[in-house]
């Protein structure tokens, strides 16, 4: 339950799409992580070595290094549920 959330998420450039990956992410992670997260932005264009290590095809491409098991998710991050349950990251409701 202590455990942090690290969050890399490589991007190509400036476009719309990666800059909607961004924001679905960080909403994600202060609605459902609170403070319990680190998120890395990568641009692949500016770390094509970091990029090519990790063996990123496409952008953006979302990578949970922490917790265990390491995990990818493809695209804008916009559908939040499946995000969530690709990630293994309990929702928290927002009725309250």
């Amino acid at each position: 339950m202590g455990d942090k959330y690290l969050l890399k998420l490589y991007v190509t450039g400036y476009t719309p799409r990666s800059q909607r990956a961004i924001s679905n992410l960080i909403r994600l992670c202060e609605s459902q992580l609170r403070n319990r997260h680190e998120i890395v932005i990568i641009d692949v264009q500016e770390h094509p070595q970091v990029a090519e290590a990790e063996k990123i095809l496409v952008t953006p491409t979302l990578i949970k290094e922490f917790p265990l098991p390491k995990v990818r998710i493809i695209g804008d991050l916009s559908d939040m549920q499946t995000v969530l349950l690709g990630l293994n990251i309990p929702q928290i409701n927002q009725d309250n």
